[in-house]
């Protein structure tokens, strides 16, 4: 085989290939998996929503994330922080969707409703942007649209259909 030389360091003794090709190898893998690793810690921050949905909401959550569309007014799937299947991400600055998330305080029998195929969304203002829950569902969805993406019910044109169709109607709570 190739001639090889072996260097104690401490109790480890490590075989240090001699031929500079093999060394090449090693690094280019040692940099690709720093790479592999750093782009999958970078991601946009979501917090899951606390307590996580059960039942048939949980089950809705988990549909709704293995469905969701590959771009959202005009901007692509993002990666997020914890990774979690109840949270997604797209563009920068994040467009992002929570799912399983608790009834808005500020949401009354009252409140205006922007109703797109079918979905009802309850807004409310941000500090840069609209965050937009859905009323009447099994399990409460949350979109945030930062106002780059003004107007921001852009975003609820591209989530609407999939969430019609696979978060189904609370029939007690619908408006």
């Amino acid at each position: 085989g190739s001639a090889r030389t072996t260097r104690r360091v401490g109790t480890v003794h490590l075989r240090l290939p001699t031929r500079p090709w093999s060394v090449t190898r090693v690094l280019s893998a040692a940099l690709l998996s720093t790479g592999l690793l750093a782009a999958c810690s970078a991601g946009v921050s979501i917090p899951p929503p606390d307590p996580a949905p059960t039942g048939a909401a949980a089950y809705s959550c988990a549909a709704l994330h293995g469905r969701l569309p590959d771009e959202v007014a005009g901007a692509t799937t993002t990666a997020v922080t914890p990774v979690n299947p109840l949270t997604s991400a797209w563009g920068s600055p994040a467009i992002t969707l929570r799912c399983g998330v608790a009834v808005p305080a500020g949401l009354t029998a009252s409140s205006p409703l922007t109703v797109i195929d079918g979905v009802s969304w309850f807004a409310e203002p941000t500090s840069d942007g609209r965050r937009f829950t859905t009323v009447g569902r099994v399990v409460s969805v949350e979109v945030s649209v930062p106002s780059h993406y003004s107007p921001e019910t852009r975003a609820l044109d591209d989530l609407s259909p999939v969430i019609a169709e696979l978060v189904p109607e609370d029939r007690i709570t619908s408006p």
